[in-house]
């Protein structure tokens, strides 16, 4: 068994010693320059073009991430550079969902105990009553319910907020989170939400979803929390919305260029907290296990989860 391990700096060795340490019958290399040997599996992070290229006994390219529009791009169309019929399987929470959980509950409790108020009067030296919020005046809308989003739903329902949730495709489970899909469960699922929060694919049809049309469905002085990808926001619309206090207040740990440049006007929005793409760390001895387990499941001839729908991007 022959597996080929990428990644855009160079850093593999880690990789190739945990996968070993698993799969110690294996023969593990970091990709080079020129490296177009047989390899059974490809295990990848951002892969350039030549990495890609059709590769003799390849069965199945395993992504370091959850999200794989490193490999597609934003629009999908990274999908052409794939060797036809390989699979490309993305990884499942390794360690993510707790952290996701923590950074999301950690920012919705901010708004509604209204800390990010009582932090600017601070600054102000200023000793003021501010009246508690009700759960009752505070719904979430999470958007997206993978494995990530289902776990963050039910760790706010926790604190008993009133916790709706949206996916592309109907999804059944008994955790009484208000379910939605599909175009017609959209607007049920946003319209009057205090706490948006994001956590969808970035696809062709998610690019740009964060703009105007959509926070005006919100209720007024809602607040945004975006935990997916920089490209699902409109970056001039949350400053007008933020400035016509539409939305009061947005928690952003992923931007379009990132690290964020210096001159951005988030840095200058008073309203806007910014984190450095921390919401959710890969933890590598759990994604090492996971990849590991699945190409020896594929080595035996059983079927694994992950497998990615390149039609949708995730």
């Amino acid at each position: 068994m022959d597996i080929l391990i990428y990644s855009p700096d160079g850093k593999t060795a880690a990789y190739e010693t945990g996968l070993a340490e698993h799969l110690p019958q294996a023969n593990i290399r970091g990709w080079q320059p020129g490296d177009t040997a047989p390899a059974d599996y490809l295990v990848l992070w951002k892969p350039n073009a030549e990495v890609l290229q059709p590769r003799e006994g390849l069965k199945a390219i395993f992504n370091l991430g959850a999200g794989v529009d490193g490999v597609l791009g934003p629009h999908g169309d990274g999908v052409q550079r794939l060797p036809a019929g390989v699979p490309l399987v993305r990884l499942e929470d390794a360690g993510m969902a707790d952290q996701m959980a923590q950074y999301v509950s950690a920012a919705t409790l901010r708004y509604f105990r209204r800390l990010d108020e009582f932090e600017a009067q601070q600054a102000q030296r200023q000793w003021k009553f501010q009246k508690p919020n009700r759960l009752a005046d505070f719904p979430v809308a999470v958007l997206g319910y993978g494995t990530l989003g289902a776990h963050v739903a039910r760790a706010l329902k926790t604190f008993g907020f009133a916790v709706r949730a949206w996916s592309r495709s109907e999804r059944h489970d008994d955790s009484g989170i208000a379910l939605h899909h599909g175009e017609a469960g959209f607007d049920a699922c946003v319209s009057g939400a205090r706490v948006l929060v994001n956590l969808l694919p970035l696809t062709p049809q998610t690019v740009d979803i964060l703009d105007a049309n959509l926070f005006a469905r919100l209720a007024h002085g809602a607040f945004l929390i975006n935990v997916a990808r920089g490209a699902h926001l409109v970056e001039a619309d949350l400053l007008t919305a933020l400035d016509s206090g539409q939305i009061a207040g947005a928690t952003l740990d992923v931007f379009r260029t990132e690290p964020l440049p210096p001159d951005h006007p988030f840095w200058r929005a008073p309203r806007v907290s910014i984190t450095p793409h921390i919401s959710a760390l890969t933890l590598r001895d759990e994604t090492v296990a996971q990849i590991a387990g699945k190409i020896a499941a594929l080595a035996r001839g059983e079927a694994i989860t992950g497998i990615v729908d390149l039609a949708r991007g995730y």
